[in-house]
């Protein structure tokens, strides 16, 4: 008789899977292919860590990350960056209290738990930089008074493509901020008949109308904390350490990946593994994920920047050269 061996997690991830493929069942209510995106947002989500969606206008990356949002019953807000809007408009001000005779501090949009903030590239560098400190360290420091953002805190933030009229290249710092960039791009022919025939059927019936709130804070909480203790081989934390070394010295690169990129991977290959049912991290985790990590954080030489080489293919040809642990 054949010997059949079962694996069974060290850590119950069962729920945790379920709750994912609910999100991603509700919201491809609404958004048409787009998989990995979905994914991706996941891993961020449970990875505390923010996400930058980049792609052209009309492509669903505010309603992707509107519908991600009405999934977590959690506090929400939104943020329209402009070329004239100021850091306390994010922030928040203070004011004086007549009746008190003081002076109190009125909260921004910022102080919520999932923040969208739509069209991120379009304000100044200014205001840019008024979200450093809230994006690192969940805090806003005001006039000699550190406030804190009540947990879990998450941005999602849309941005077009830096080329377009209009639109400001984003800091380093800020970038580096990001847990992930992710690229949307057009969707294929049967997609986009299929997008036709969903709404044509939905009779005007509005997106959000769809969605339904499946998972809470405290899950969003206990889930972060399972995956902290997902086991990742030496080798694999070897090979991590590897790839951003090697953008480090890379002749096509101006600036490489930190530190923070290291450890941006290897949480998001963590959470990549527990949404596919496994307590521990493989190589072709990190691979899935390893782009979208580093790729925004890296600075083209400005000859390949002429060339039209992408920090993406710049990537992917490091990874094709570093030998893949097994």
């Amino acid at each position: 008789m054949e010997s059949k061996t079962l694996f069974q997690n060290r850590i119950d991830l069962e729920d945790l899977n379920q709750k994912v493929n609910q999100i991603k069942k509700e919201i491809g209510k609404v958004i048409i292919g787009q998989e990995k995106m979905l994914d991706l947002l996941m891993v961020c989500l449970l990875s505390k860590g923010h996400v930058l969606i980049e792609g052209v206008p009309g492509v669903a990356k505010t309603l992707s990350a509107k519908l991600m949002a009405k999934c977590v019953s959690a506090d929400f807000s939104r943020l329209q960056f402009t070329p004239d809007l100021m850091p306390s408009d994010v922030l928040g001000t203070t004011v004086f209290n007549m009746a008190k005779s003081e002076f109190e501090f009125n909260k921004g949009p910022i102080f919520s738990n999932i923040v969208l903030i739509d069209e991120i590239n379009r304000a100044p560098a200014k205001t840019q930089a008024a979200l450093f400190e809230v994006m690192q360290e969940n805090q806003v420091s005001m006039d000699g008074t550190t406030y804190q953002l009540e947990d879990p805190f998450w941005v999602l933030a849309t941005q077009n493509p830096i080329d377009q009229e209009g639109t400001y290249r984003l800091p380093e710092a800020q970038l580096d901020r990001f847990l992930m960039k992710i690229e949307v791009g057009y969707p294929s022919l049967e997609e986009e008949l299929e997008i036709l025939n969903t709404k044509h059927n939905r009779r005007g019936k509005c997106d959000m109308e769809e969605i339904s709130s499946l998972i809470s804070v405290n899950e969003i909480c206990n889930f972060r904390n399972r995956i902290q203790a997902l086991h990742i081989d030496e080798n694999l934390r070897k090979y991590i350490a590897t790839i951003v070394h090697k953008t480090r010295n890379h002749p096509a690169l101006l600036l490489g990946a930190s530190p923070r990129a290291s450890l941006a991977v290897m949480i998001a290959s963590k959470a990549f593994a527990a949404i596919q049912g496994r307590d521990f991290v493989t190589p072709e985790d990190i691979l899935e994920i390893a782009i979208p990590c580093l790729h925004h954080r890296l600075i083209l030489t400005p000859e390949k920047e002429m060339e039209g080489v992408s920090s993406a293919q710049v990537m992917s040809h490091i990874i094709e050269g570093i030998e893949v642990p097994r």
